[in-house]
């Protein structure tokens, strides 16, 4: 790998500041401690810094040259409401808060792109380092770009990157078009007539309507949109009921849509309504329907993915530049790409032999009570952000 030495030699540092911020975990929009030690750290460094965009969003100002050209770079810095259940030093020291998605990671690689940047300055233009609240449910991109992002840090293209499980140290992976989905739940309550248990003919039993719901929903996946389009609907609460002899006046239904395109989205959310409200009909009985569209599909621009490709090939070789696997997860850095062209990639975080307890339960997958973001993804990480920056922002040639 041709990492950046300095990055190498600094890479230990920059893994402490990671474990001092996995073990200070910060949930959405609470990022204060966090915020605080980056903007520390940019401040150290020499580096201008804006607060408070997002709530708690910190943005570092890197300028190189005459240029007006700019870009940026995004790193998410909350945690989740989860109890870690590992037991090493850097362990989370507040019950019910963890790093297990990587978000430490991610600030980490950051921050030591930022100060090689801002050392060097080997690029003509701007870099913005866009340290991001509140990925994990409460939109904070959505939040940095209402409180203008964008319109105070004009850009060409903005790029992301996620640590992602699974595929050996030292490979990445970037494509264009759709790499995660979008995020939506919704929320049926069937309004019906409890009675008696031994006596249903009295009554108007929701339990029963809501289960041809359930299966009717999943013709929409099968049956109303193209099988080439992918899709999900997926159950995953039924609450009705309190005793066993007792058909209940209500039941409710929860879950999430996943969807790579907002057509797909606008037609199953337009069928899920009509199937939950005319089944409804049919027994007799009336029902709510909710749906909230939370994030929109992350969708990678062309251009900007195979530029991110080539940066990435610079630096582990085009064998190690895998083409990205489309997941239904889903990120908020989504926002940024409706706003901006860019590219959101994935960096490889091992299979979790850097962890010192035993792998049961898969502890090196995200969201994992036992995952751990992998430190040697630090110098190569951050390579790929200096090498980016540099290279997108290449001093104009002159002709002789």
């Amino acid at each position: 790998m041709n990492l950046i030495d300095s990055l190498v030699s600094q890479a230990p540092d920059i893994a402490a500041l990671r474990r001092d911020i996995h073990s200070h975990p910060e949930l959405c929009f609470q990022e204060i401690r966090t915020a605080d030690l980056v903007a520390q750290k940019l401040t150290e460094w020499g580096i201008p810094i804006h607060r408070g965009l997002g709530t708690t969003g910190v943005v570092g100002i890197v300028k190189a040259g005459t240029s007006s050209r700019a870009i940026a770079l995004r790193a998410d810095m909350d945690a989740l409401p989860m109890q870690e259940f590992n037991t090493f030093a850097h362990a989370s020291q507040h019950a019910g808060k963890m790093h297990a998605c990587g978000h430490d990671g991610h600030v980490a690689m950051l921050l030591a792109a930022a100060q090689h940047l801002a050392k060097e300055r080997n690029f003509d233009g701007t870099v913005y380092l866009v340290f991001q609240p509140a990925e994990e449910g409460g939109g904070g991109a959505r939040e940095m770009i209402k409180d203008g992002l964008f319109d105070t840090f004009p850009v060409e293209a903005v790029f992301g990157m996620h640590n992602w499980p699974g595929a050996a140290v030292g490979t990445f992976a970037a494509s264009a078009g759709p790499v995660m989905a979008s995020s939506n739940e919704f929320k049926i309550t069937i309004h019906g007539k409890g009675g008696h248990a031994a006596m249903p003919h009295n009554a108007m039993d929701p339990v029963v309507v809501a289960c041809q719901m359930v299966q009717a929903f999943q013709t929409i996946i099968s049956r109303n949109k193209k099988p080439i389009d992918a899709g999900v609907i997926s159950v995953t609460m039924i609450h009705a009921g309190e005793a066993t002899n007792v058909i209940p006046d209500s039941c409710e239904l929860q879950g999430t849509v996943r969807t790579f395109t907002l057509e797909v989205l606008g037609m199953i959310e337009q069928r899920m309504r009509d199937v939950a409200q005319h089944t409804a009909a049919a027994f007799g009985v009336r029902c709510d329907f909710e749906f909230e569209r939370n994030y929109p599909p992350t969708i990678n621009s062309a251009k900007e993915a195979e530029f991110a490709r080539k940066v990435m090939a610079s630096i582990v070789g085009e064998a190690k530049v895998l083409d990205q696997e489309p997941t239904m997860g889903a990120e908020d850095f989504s926002y940024m790409l409706m706003a901006k062209p860019g590219c959101y990639s994935f960096i490889s975080n091992g299979d979790g032999d850097h962890r010192a307890m035993g792998h049961g339960g898969g502890p090196c997958m995200l969201h994992n009570p036992s995952y751990d973001f992998n430190d040697a993804l630090i110098p190569l990480g951050a390579t790929y952000w200096v090498r980016l920056s540099e290279q997108w922002l290449a001093p104009a040639q002159t002709s002789a």
